[in-house]
């Protein structure tokens, strides 16, 4: 409850700033309980792999689009839409595990968790219509779950890429259901950046 009225707070400020070009994506939030045992699982790993920024469990969620600089009326109109689109929708459960690289594990820059996400499918199809009406085009390359666990300063070698994804493997993770699809706002800080939820829109 506290968390909401924060978000509710700090969107009641971009409200204020009438035409703003806001730095914004849409994302699914992660249970508290599932990032819990990600980040105790995760701290051994991080002792034993090479140097890393690895994302801390508030900075960590599903991207469904990221939408650039967009004003925040359109944001706000883009969000009842979709409010009107998915009301009715199926359920979207959510299991992830298993994990890989971008842009590949020989070339490892970003470490990822994968798995899988049912219903998904009637959500990105109205995120994309919503976005073609931002003037944004249609994406480049399919969506694809990925939950970004570090971004790497160099390279890891063989050994280290492995044991990440033998770690990611042994995950034992309960499924979710996603309840809310959430208009994320991003301010690039020194320190990195800070996401601040702009719009919730409910899920079935």
């Amino acid at each position: 409850m506290m968390r909401k009225r924060e978000d509710n707070a700090e969107a009641q400020r971009y409200e204020e700033n009438d035409g703003r070009k806001l730095r914004s994506f849409l994302a699914l939030e992660i249970p508290q309980d599932v990032l819990s045992t990600t980040a105790s699982s995760r701290r051994e790993l991080e002792r034993r792999l090479p140097r890393a920024r690895w994302i801390p469990r508030e900075n960590q969620h599903l991207t469904l689009r990221f939408l650039g600089e967009v004003p925040e009326q359109e944001l706000v109109r883009m969000a009842r839409g979709l409010k009107a689109t998915l009301k009715d929708g199926p359920e979207l459960t959510v299991s992830l595990g298993g994990g890989g690289f971008f842009p590949q594990p020989s070339r490892p820059r970003v470490a990822w968790i994968g798995g899988e996400a049912r219903g998904i499918d009637g959500v990105l199809k109205a995120v994309d219509e919503r976005a073609l009406g931002l003037g944004l085009g249609p994406r480049s390359t399919p969506w694809s779950l990925h939950l970004t666990q570090a971004r790497l300063k160099r390279a890891w070698p063989p050994r280290a890429v492995r044991s990440f994804l033998d770690w990611a493997e042994s995950l034992d993770l309960p499924p979710f259901q996603a309840r809310e699809l959430v208009v994320f706002i991003s301010d690039l800080r020194p320190g990195g950046a800070v996401y601040t939820a702009l719009e919730r829109i409910q899920l079935p």
